[in-house]
């Protein structure tokens, strides 16, 4: 859990932090200005992918909740940065490394779009199954709703904030068998 949580907010640091690393390591690893130009125009579209990447990790509400992004992201992540890094060092002895990290980097953008897109899918599917289940025994299914309610709108567990009042406008009659 904690390497998962570095990586969280390694990933906001990386947005500024490869892009600097691949200007300084282009003029560090005997480049030429032209090349060094390049890797400054290259820098800030990598920084962008970044960007854009770590949003679509971010967009998942798991990993908000957990702040802690899953071991696939890590992965991801790691082989990413790490053929950034590598880029920087080997640009001048080996320019298909500029193209490894693009298609990685398509990949990682794929692979973080598609990640949100199932999340989406399976909370959508929670919520069908929930309003199914109420509609099917018109009763609310046992546990705590993760849903908004008239009694309970923010959708919070009962007990972990003050209850709100019940509708007004509701009226309940409860039966009673006469016995006698």
């Amino acid at each position: 859990m904690i390497l998962r949580r570095v990586f969280y907010y390694w990933q906001f640091v990386a947005v500024g932090a490869l892009p600097l690393w691949l200007m300084v390591a282009a003029s560090i690893f005997g480049s030429t200005a032209w090349q060094v130009l390049g890797a400054t125009f290259g820098a800030i579209a990598i920084g962008f992918g970044l960007l854009v990447v770590s949003g679509l990790f971010l967009a998942r509400r798991e990993v908000r909740l957990e702040k802690a992004v899953s071991w696939a992201d890590v992965g991801v992540l790691t082989l990413w940065h790490a053929l950034i890094v590598l880029m920087g060092v080997y640009s001048v002895t080996a320019p298909w490394l500029s193209v490894l990290v693009v298609l990685v980097g398509l990949g990682a953008f794929w692979f973080a779009l598609w990640e949100l897109f199932d999340a989406a899918r399976k909370r959508v599917r929670e919520a069908l199954v929930y309003i199914d289940e109420t509609a099917r025994f018109g009763t609310v299914p046992a546990g705590a709703s993760p849903f908004p309610t008239m009694s309970n709108p923010a959708g919070q567990h009962p007990g972990t904030a003050k209850a709100s009042p019940v509708d007004p406008s509701v009226i309940i009659i409860q039966e009673k068998s006469d016995e006698r």
